[in-house]
């Protein structure tokens, strides 16, 4: 089968036919009680929300496409439905925004390689093409292979959240993956890839949330503290952030470069409820680039802004 007939067949055919075999059973009509259904298992957002590497606004995946057809790695094919909690009704018009690292580990934040949207179907179908993600190191330890995802369903909050994959040698040591009760419950997120015949894997997660999309969770990141905003943004030799704690706690406003390397420590103390707000002027010598501001309370890291720090001359 050549490639573009085994896309279009993946679209059109491969999805139902791939989920009747190894989905749990789900009704392919509703119920005319409620009780008719034992329910699902809400989808959980992760222990490490967004991560540090997310770019706003990604485009639309053109033909199902995450990944070039020459991007190196192993092809991946990542299929499911997005569904309310009771499994028999299906949400259309999800809004899925992917993003993941590149065979050697690495992002993209230049660009938007390995980064995009797809929406789910009138069935509530979704499908995107691209490769494993590779692993990099978080700590001394390396992160398992993992997608990120923020799940929009129509006029809904959004859930963000990782997926990860059956057999990965690092998901007991991992802080995230690991976690298996709670609100940050990851075991249904550790799915099963198979051989798809074509020196690749295909692997099938659904995702399930309530009627309205809330997966039956308020945001737990987001109601303990958030940065407004930078600016200047880019900036040059000074960086205001305001930023605000919404319970008391010890707050730690800290800066990390594209390797994940924390480069400097803007704010470490006990807060109140309040708005408030912090400078960040580099030490001299730090490099120009990509910069990400993190905001922890109680060493839980809530919420990362993205900065440029660039030379006054600009390139």
């Amino acid at each position: 089968m050549s490639k573009a007939n085994r896309r279009s067949f993946l679209k059109n055919t491969s999805i139902a036919a791939l989920g009747a075999a190894v989905l749990p059973v789900v009704a392919k009509a509703k119920p005319e009680k409620k009780d008719d259904f034992i329910g699902c298992i809400a989808t959980t957002q992760d222990l490490y929300g967004e991560g540090p590497f997310y770019t706003e606004n990604p485009p639309l995946i053109e033909n199902s496409q995450l990944s070039a057809d020459d991007e190196e790695g192993v092809k991946l094919t990542i299929s499911g439905r997005v569904m309310t909690l009771n499994c028999a009704e299906f949400i259309e018009g999800a809004v899925i925004d992917i993003w993941h690292a590149d065979d050697s580990g690495a992002y993209d934040n230049e660009g938007f390689n390995l980064r995009g949207k797809v929406i789910s179907n009138s069935e509530g179908f979704f499908l995107f093409e691209t490769i494993k993600p590779g692993k990099y190191l978080n700590g001394n330890l390396y992160r398992p292979s993992h997608i990120h995802f923020k799940i929009t369903p129509p006029n809904s909050p959004t859930l963000t959240t990782q997926l990860y994959f059956q057999g990965d040698v690092d998901i007991p040591a991992d802080a995230a993956a690991s976690v298996t009760s709670g609100v940050y419950n990851a075991q249904g997120r550790i799915i099963t890839l198979f051989d798809d015949g074509s020196e690749g894997f295909e692997g099938v997660w659904d995702i399930v949330l309530d009627g309205s999309g809330v997966n039956g969770m308020n945001d737990i990141h987001l109601d303990k503290g958030v940065l407004y905003k930078t600016h200047p943004n880019p900036f040059t030799n000074e960086l205001t952030i305001s930023y605000g704690v919404f319970k008391e706690a010890r707050a730690s406003l800290l800066v990390f470069d594209m390797k994940g390397q924390q480069v400097a420590t803007l704010e470490e103390k006990l807060l109140t409820p309040e708005k408030y707000e912090a400078t960040w002027r580099p030490e001299p010598g730090l490099p120009d680039g990509h910069y990400f501001i993190s905001l922890k309370i109680n060493d839980l890291q809530v919420h990362y802004l993205k900065v440029q720090k660039m030379s006054s001359y600009g390139y």
